[in-house]
Order: structure tokens, then C-alpha cells, then sequence
């Protein structure tokens, strides 16, 4: 009896449970996780070049410099909004913005760049 009544009950809630959404197999992530996997983005561009203060620079270097950027600027970067805004879109130095040249010869500011990675990443793309 105690079976018929389990093997009922299941039957009864199967649909239920078909219609719940799955488990979600992507984790949330801690602001300096997204940044971590921000710079990792950028290091992995593909006919990407970068522009600091005039000078061309690939993407595993400008990957390499915001590291460093980051670094230095220790527990002051919370998130990568800031990351982006602070250290990613203009030189510290010389107050110029970073640009970026995408395969495709389109330029741009790296912050708007940086900001559509940033969606990538949050997406699980």
C-alpha cells in the first residue's frame, strides 16, 4: 500500500517538478572573480589591439598592464564597474582614454570595450 501511495504521489507531482527550472550550473560570481575573468577576456582577444598613450600594444600585454594596475591599486577596487571606470579606460599617467582596435579596424574607447565583456562575462558567454 505504502508503495502505491508513493507511486501515486509521484505521478501526482511529476509534472510540477518537469516545469520547475533546472538547477542552475553556473555559480554567482564575487566582483574580483568577474574582474579576474574580465582580464582574462582581454588577454585572449583575438585581433585586438590596444591603445595606451598612442602606443600599440596586444592583448595578452594590455591584460598583463591591468594586472599590474590592479594590483597596485589594492583593496581601493571593489568592483568591476570601478575596475573599468578607475584603471581600464584612461591612462593614469596622462589622463588619455585607452582605446581599442577590434579585428575588424573599428576603434573605440576601451571603457564602452570593457563594458560589453563585462556583459559577456555576467551572461556565462
Amino acid at each position: 500500500m505504502r508503495t502505491l501511495l508513493l507511486a501515486v504521489f509521484l505521478a501526482a507531482i511529476a509534472p510540477a517538478m518537469a516545469a520547475q527550472p533546472a538547477a542552475t550550473t553556473t555559480v554567482a560570481r564575487t566582483p574580483a572573480a568577474e574582474i579576474d575573468a574580465l582580464i582574462e577576456r582581454v588577454g585572449h582577444s583575438k585581433g585586438v589591439v590596444f591603445i595606451r598613450n598612442g602606443t600599440e600594444y596586444s592583448a595578452a600585454d594590455a591584460a598583463a598592464h591591468l594586472q599590474r594596475k590592479r594590483k597596485a591599486a589594492g583593496n581601493r577596487i571593489k568592483t568591476p564597474e570601478q575596475f573599468i571606470d578607475k584603471l581600464g579606460a584612461r591612462s593614469s599617467m596622462t589622463g588619455k582614454p585607452y582605446r581599442v582596435r577590434l579585428a575588424s579596424g573599428t576603434e573605440m574607447d576601451s571603457a564602452a570595450w570593457l563594458n560589453g565583456l563585462l556583459r559577456e562575462v555576467r551572461a556565462g558567454r
